[in-house]
């Protein structure tokens, strides 16, 4: 029924161990994988290419369940593609990952006693780049564990050779093309890491902070500014009001003094200023605030920076030297002490951005920085999905993507450290500024040195894409791979990396998008939708979890959780159930085996076919093509457990244990069935490959006898269907589920016998007889047979004797019990259901409660009920 059906050699039939031991399958299969070269990708194929990149992790880390999360989506994908004929390429590497990594070597430093200064620049650099070669493995390893099939030949390093030239190629052009200044703006500065970030690489999180309302002027000159900041107004350089505020027409243009200082400043009018709110004065502070240095632009005002980069005052007078809280208490106190505080109010919870590494609380700084003018680069980001060169996927996170990209700032890509690409730019003894291109000489001579900033570190992994592929050099491979197929990553970076690869790709690749479609995925959380974090205590290592488990219980477990966009909850118990699944699909292959399915030859014809048989291929290639529809939407999560389902319910517990009876009797109907089942199984497996590789890869082999199910043909639906044979199935499914559900409502024990007449002329499940009461465990009706309970069902009729197995007496007796308590519930919930004066005070969620009982009630009388009704009377 599938193209592959007739192409496999014939298979060993060999035992399977009794038990999957992951421990003992997974290392040595990925490495055999490697070694044959099933994950390299060759740019002079003549296959379709399909290309994704790693989104990079950093070189400082191991890998968490966040990254396990993302890498078995894109395995599954690539996977996938190879089997299709794809040549396919998933391109490895690691981020240099700047203030996160010159931190960690920093402390390693520091355990010594040392700090980098001590070191100097250039033996620091090498100081770290020893470390990346000793700690830059683990994330390696880590990949391997997981089944990554990544083009380990192609890794990359975003600070290797080849990606240092694309990153000073695209500088180079960037400021050729005034798309690249330095100039003095207001950015955030972290006191600790002492650098400049992003933006991006602000965390906001609401504070216990101080509102402080101050006087500033005299007599009836005096405004009334608050601020949370008070160290700032050292550096105050005017009040500002709005220009139709008659309550400050008059100040407007004048001079007042500014409180603690020997300086007076103006009041400016300004459109800016919300007359509204507060005392509708603000102070303007334009060296420590962004809007105030907008105003201080507007009005030509002076900046003057009252700190130091550790946050430390450097105004001359009492608070010099005060850390900035210190000073903060310390100017409030002053102030106090001049009776110019009008009000306090503390706690005051307000918003504060915090370094997203380190935590300390952010510092707005005017400094000299460098800054991409990202306005034209950040409008071609956006028309590139408008206009459906790319597609976002799933489509509502589009409004987020509109929502940045059209309103992004000036980048910052400047930080104050050392270990990162170094800006290109000399500056020479007269003002000189030369930036260096890959191919030309930096200028030398007395005076002449480089900028000692590195570049951001989202600048060069924004090149990802192109620059692992060779750029700027045309190579094979950029114009094999180029643009990636699909691009998969957690929302949460979308701003972060999406938009600086769209923007750099467009610009670099002429116009050419990095690729055709963003794939968002949400973050993965514990079992109750709870961040993981070591400090909340439910963070996990992936590790133990696959050494617990094994890979493939974990993989299964993520992709059943991967509903596009959404967030992701994972508990324990959960990995233990697709071990569970695992081993099923494990026992239920040997199962097949030890009662000779096969692979070999073509499949039988339709009409030498059971039912059971045709059923079970209809559903396969109904699934076939489920499953195909569910990649191409990156759906994974209904794909996962559309396989699960139809793997264990209708393959395992169905098609299994309808072909036990067909075994057992041998002859043509037993070779048919060995013939599909191997089928099925053969199919089942390369469906399930792209998700549980390891496990798949052991049966397949087994199984089939081929080389590897990673270079197998993926499954291709055939168009068989038999809808009556379908409908043949469901309804001995229907006979089998009330006949087992109707025993366990009477407390009969699986493997327990019950004499049973069935009534099945006039059906379709004349043929299944022997299978009912093989899987029913029906005796035949004997001469003492007496029927005391009778299930019509499907068209049929079941008629069973439980006088020898049951106590019916005692049985009406318990039942009548039961009822009697479901219908007190039922009539307790409707009282107060019914009661207006309860329901108008009583909160919704004690209401919802109600309502779930009253329908729990229900349902257990007509249960009940049914249950009585088939027990004889006596």
């Amino acid at each position: 029924m599938t193209e592959n059906s007739q192409q496999q050699p014939t298979a060993p039939h060999i035992e399977l161990p009794t038990q999957y031991a992951p421990a003992d399958v997974e290392g040595p299969l990925y490495e055999r994988w490697v070694e044959r070269g099933y994950f390299e990708a060759d740019e002079k194929s003549d296959k379709p290419p399909y290309t994704v990149v790693i989104p990079p992790p950093n070189v400082t880390g191991s890998l968490h369940l966040g990254h396990a999360f993302e890498h078995t989506l894109i395995d599954a994908l690539t996977r996938r593609k190879r089997m299709q004929g794809f040549e396919t390429l998933w391109q490895p590497g690691m981020d240099h990952a700047g203030i996160a990594t010159q931190n960690v070597v920093e402390r390693e430093l520091g355990k010594e006693g040392k700090s980098r200064h001590d070191l100097g620049r250039e033996a620091f650099v090498e100081r770290v780049w020893q470390w990346k070669g000793e700690s830059g493995g683990q994330i390696s390893g880590q990949m391997r564990r997981l089944g990554d099939g990544v083009a380990w030949n192609r890794e990359r390093f975003t600070m290797d050779e080849g990606l240092s030239q694309a990153v000073q190629t695209i500088f180079k052009r960037l400021y050729d093309d005034e798309l690249i200044y330095r100039a003095e703006r207001i950015i955030n500065w972290c006191p600790r890491c002492l650098t400049a970030i992003s933006d991006i690489e602000v965390e906001y999180q609401d504070d216990d902070g101080e509102l402080v309302s101050m006087k500033y002027g005299e007599g009836d000159d005096t405004i009334v500014v608050a601020t949370t900041r008070a160290e700032t107004m050292l550096g105050d350089t005017a009040v500002a009001v709005h220009p139709s505020d008659e309550r400050y027409r008059h100040l407007i243009g004048t001079l007042i003094r500014l409180p603690l200082t020997n300086r007076s400043i103006p009041v400016v009018a300004d459109e800016h200023v919300d007359p509204e709110f507060g005392t509708g004065a603000v102070k303007v502070t334009p060296a420590h605030d962004p809007n105030d240095f907008e105003i201080g632009q507007r009005h030509d005002l002076p900046a003057i920076t009252v700190m130091d980069e550790h946050a430390v005052i450097t105004v001359p007078g009492p608070f010099q030297g005060l850390d900035r809280l210190e000073a903060r208490s310390a100017i409030v106190a002053a102030l106090r002490a001049e009776g110019r505080i009008v009000a306090e109010k503390r706690p005051y919870v307000h918003s504060v951005g915090h370094c997203s590494r380190c935590k300390t609380t952010i510092e707005p700084r005017l400094s000299l920085q460098w800054w991409v003018k990202v306005g034209p680069l950040a409008k071609a980001a956006g028309d590139a999905v408008r206009d459906g060169r790319v597609t976002i996927h799933p489509q509502e996170m589009e409004k987020r993507y509109f929502d940045w990209v059209d309103n992004l700032h000036d980048w910052c890509i400047s930080r104050q450290l050392w270990w990162g690409h170094r800006i290109p730019v000399w500056y020479g003894p007269d003002g000189e500024v030369v930036c260096v291109g890959p191919d030309d000489e930096p200028p030398t001579g007395e005076g002449w040195h480089q900028d000692t900033d590195v570049l951001d570190t989202w600048f060069s992994s924004g090149l990802w894409p192109f620059s692992t592929l060779g750029w700027p050099e045309r190579t094979e491979s950029l114009a094999t791979f180029y643009p990636n197929s699909v691009l998969v990553t957690g929302y949460d970076i979308l701003f972060f990396w999406v938009a600086r690869m769209m923007m750099f790709g467009l610009y670099a690749m002429d116009g050419t998008p990095p690729f055709h479609t963003i794939a968002l995925h949400g973050m993965v959380r514990d079992q109750f939708g709870k961040k993981m974090s070591k400090s909340f205590g439910n963070a996990v290592n992936p590790l133990d979890w696959m050494d617990k488990y094994g890979s493939d219980a974990l993989r299964f477990t993520l992709a059943r959780g991967a509903n596009p966009g959404v967030d992701v909850p994972i508990g324990e118990d959960w990995v233990q159930g697709s071990r569970n699944f695992a081993n099923k699909i494990w026992n239920a292959t040997r199962f097949a085996l030890m009662n000779g399915a096969t692979v070999d030859g073509p499949l039988p014809e339709a009409s030498r076919m059971s039912a059971t048989d045709r059923w079970i291929l209809s559903r396969l290639n109904s699934v076939v093509a489920e499953v195909d529809a569910l990649y191409d939407d990156y759906q994974f999560a209904k794909l996962a457990d559309t396989l699960f389902h139809f793997a264990w319910d209708e393959v395992f517990d169905w098609y299994v244990e309808l072909s036990k009876t067909t075994f057992q009797a041998g002859g043509e109907p037993a070779e048919v069935s060995q013939r599909v089942l191997g089928e099925v199984l053969d199919v089942t497996l390369r469906l399930l490959h792209p998700v549980v590789p390891f496990v798949t890869e052991t049966l397949w082999t087994t199984l089939t006898g081929g080389e590897s199910v990673v270079i197998a043909d993926w499954p291709k639906d055939s168009g068989f269907r038999d809808a009556g044979a379908e409908r043949e199935i469901e309804s001995l499914q229907s006979v089998i589920t009330e006949v087992r559900r109707f025993r366990a409502d009477q407390g009969l024990q699986p493997g327990q016998r019950v004499p049973a007449r069935l009534t099945l002329d006039g059906t379709a499940l004349v043929p299944h007889e022997a299978a009912i009461r093989q899987l029913l465990r029906l005796q035949p009706e004997g001469a003492e047979f007496s029927a005391t309970a009778t299930l019509p069902v499907a068209g049929a009729s079941v008629a069973l004797d439980l006088s020898g197995t049951i106590d019916v007496a005692a049985e009406r007796k318990r039942l009548a019990k039961d009822l009697a308590a479901a219908e007190k519930e039922k009539a307790q919930a409707e009282a107060k259901l019914g009661n207006e004066a309860f329901l108008a005070k009583a909160p919704d969620q004690v209401v919802e409660k109600i309502r779930a009982r009253l329908t729990k009630a229900e349902a257990d009388i007509a249960r009940i009920g049914a249950q009585l009704d088939r027990l004889p009377q006596v």
